[in-house]
């Protein structure tokens, strides 16, 4: 009776010890952008899903949005402060219900990690605001770069060529 009670002793000192500093939350300070605004600022200022996808990092249904298969040539910019994102030559059709682009204006987009589904994805966010945008997977056109920057449409606008 006495060595089960150890081996059970033994086990769970075991289990709370494997969770060490590598699964601990990280504490660093937020990064600043050159456009900053409260999360009520935001909230007033932007579209219901716009903000949701901007600054909460949530994501629009698939074939739902306006730009999915939007086919005008101009920019794509940021919804949440204009920056110039992506340019519809670079747009195609990945057939995966959002706005897909082979690459992006490499100056104002910010790639980061994201593990909110238990694991690494590369996600996208606009560098001026920090707005999320979508995440960039390694599937896209073999021909161009490779790349497919799944984008949400409520992070854009669109400026048409004149």
């Amino acid at each position: 009776m006495k060595k089960k009670n150890l081996t059970v002793l033994f086990v769970i000192i075991f289990l709370v010890s494997c969770n060490g500093l590598s699964q601990s939350k990280k504490t660093t300070e937020p990064k600043s952008y050159s456009v900053e605004k409260t999360d009520e600022e935001w909230k007033n200022e932007l579209p219901k899903m716009s903000y949701l996808v901007l600054r909460k990092a949530e994501t629009e249904y698939p074939f739902t949005g306006k730009y999915n298969n939007h086919k005008a040539k101009g920019t794509y910019t940021c919804a949440g402060c204009n920056t110039p994102l992506y340019e519809s030559e670079n747009k195609y059709d990945s057939e995966c219900g959002w706005p897909s682009f082979d690459r992006a204006v490499e100056s104002n987009i910010e790639y980061d990690v994201d593990y909110k589904l238990g694991y690494a994805r590369t996600e996208l966010k606009c560098n001026k605001c920090g707005g999320h945008l979508g995440h960039v997977f390694n599937d896209g056109p073999k021909e161009t770069t490779g790349k497919r920057h799944c984008i949400n449409s409520a992070a854009l606008n669109f400026i048409p060529n004149e």
